[in-house]
């Protein structure tokens, strides 16, 4: 059962209604398209591209992908970086349109082609079923898709941004390489700043007379002294620091 996860649920409406749009107003088509060689004098069509299309077909497959493959992915990066995500392989699907300036073009694909490859960056081996029917790897699947976007670019095949899918994949694997680096960064510095934090703490303890302390304190104090040499000073309760720093303050 696929359940609709908050953003893909406004980014699918959002695309349905200005499709609506476009059927109403033609003109819309061309106002909001992204044409790389007029950037400068339209720079937000970089984002309105990406909700038209150019047909009935266009959407579905797009809406889709959105909508099979959207969810799990938002559930799993949380919604700030899925949008992330969806508009940054947008976007660098945009700059690789460069390869043809002076060729509008319109369709979330790229964005959709960078959920896909999220899709296949963290559940490289789950199968999706083409037409319903034929069982693919999610990793085959974007080495599929890769290869054919590749060849229609070069070849020149068809009324499609073959290199602005390719732009989908690099930014969406760009984009994830960064998250995971940087919470890997994240972790490893947090980790640090508690190796420091317990060494600050640890020198001061050890500086604690330990004859002058009353028995009943000194034999706490040697029972936390024990602890901390088994299990660590992150093993200790708020208690038991603040036993061993009311003391270490008096050093």
């Amino acid at each position: 059962m696929i359940f609709i996860t908050p953003w893909v649920l406004r980014l699918l409406i959002a695309n349905l209604v200005v499709f609506g749009l476009q059927y109403l107003r033609p003109v819309i088509t061309n106002e909001f398209a992204f044409l790389p060689a007029l950037i400068i004098a339209k720079p937000w069509t970089v984002i309105t591209y990406m909700f038209l299309h150019g047909d009935a077909y266009h959407i579905l497959f797009n809406m889709l992908g959105l909508f099979f493959f959207g969810p799990r992915m938002e559930m799993h990066l949380g919604s700030k970086r899925f949008l992330g995500l969806y508009f940054v392989s947008g976007f660098v699907a945009a700059l690789m349109s460069f390869m043809n300036p002076f060729a509008p073009i319109i369709g979330a694909s790229g964005a959709v082609y960078g959920v896909f490859l999220g899709f296949a960056y963290f559940w490289p081996k789950d199968k999706i079923y083409i037409w319903g029917v034929l069982p693919v790897e999610a990793r085959w699947m974007v080495v599929g898709l890769t290869a054919l976007s590749l060849f229609g670019g070069f070849s020149g095949g068809g009324n499609i941004a073959h290199f602005a899918h390719l732009g989908g994949f690099l930014g969406g694997f760009v984009y994830l390489r960064i998250l995971d680096k940087t919470s890997r960064a994240a972790r490893f510095q947090k980790q640090i700043q508690s190796f420091a934090h317990q060494a600050s703490d640890m020198q001061r303890w050890e500086k604690i007379e330990r004859e002058r302390l009353h028995v009943v304190n000194r034999e706490e104090f040697d029972r936390i002294m024990t602890k901390i040499k088994t299990v660590g000073a992150d093993g200790l309760t708020s208690e038991e620091r603040m036993f061993m720093n009311r003391f270490s303050e008096n050093t």
